[in-house]
């Protein structure tokens, strides 16, 4: 298939996309205002371990790699690997400090593209100078960061929580059930 690329992304969407849900509600389920932040990040490690560490090597391993790498390739990839944990951690954080996950991500979701966009013409500018990218460019960084606002202010609210049903006398439940 030549669009497999496109399946990799929408898998990575739909993985960040939970991503905030998953971990706020393993923050909370740890039932440790103080401290579960960190039993929850902790774990987050634990998968990243697994997934970025043992998968690789063991497909390294299975393979006849050379373990030659250059210096500059290993600084980036362990930048990326330390900006990505900062990020995750800082998600954390934002949740800690009474950020809700559908606000928070949004955020992130609609300011990193524009953060992506900048650095990479920071680092690899188009042939012909700044003035040669087209202005549908910079209407989409536009549209990314007011897609963002318009989310994170008017994002749904949460239903309202019923109230319990109030439990049947057992007599009732015994008829019921014959």
């Amino acid at each position: 298939m030549k669009n497999t690329w496109m399946i990799f992304a929408l898998s990575t969407v739909l993985c960040w996309g939970l991503y905030g849900i998953f971990l706020h509600k393993g923050q909370v389920g740890m039932a440790d205002k103080e401290l579960g932040k960190y039993k929850a990040f902790l774990f987050v490690g634990v998968a990243y371990f697994l997934i970025a560490v043992l998968a690789p090597l063991a497909i390294l391993l299975k393979s006849d790699v050379k373990w030659q790498m250059p210096g500059g390739a290993i600084f980036w990839s362990l930048m990326a690997g330390v900006v990505g944990a900062l990020g995750a951690f800082f998600v954390l954080l934002a949740f800690a400090n009474k950020g809700m996950p559908s606000v928070v991500m949004s955020i992130i979701f609609a300011g990193a593209p524009i953060i992506n966009a900048i650095v990479a013409i920071s680092l690899h500018p188009p042939e012909g100078g700044l003035g040669t990218i087209r202005p549908q460019f910079f209407v989409g960084i536009l549209l990314a960061a007011v897609g963002g606002c318009l989310v994170t202010l008017y994002k749904p609210g949460p239903a309202k929580a019923h109230a319990p049903k109030a439990a049947k006398p057992e007599v009732e439940q015994v008829q019921e059930n014959n």
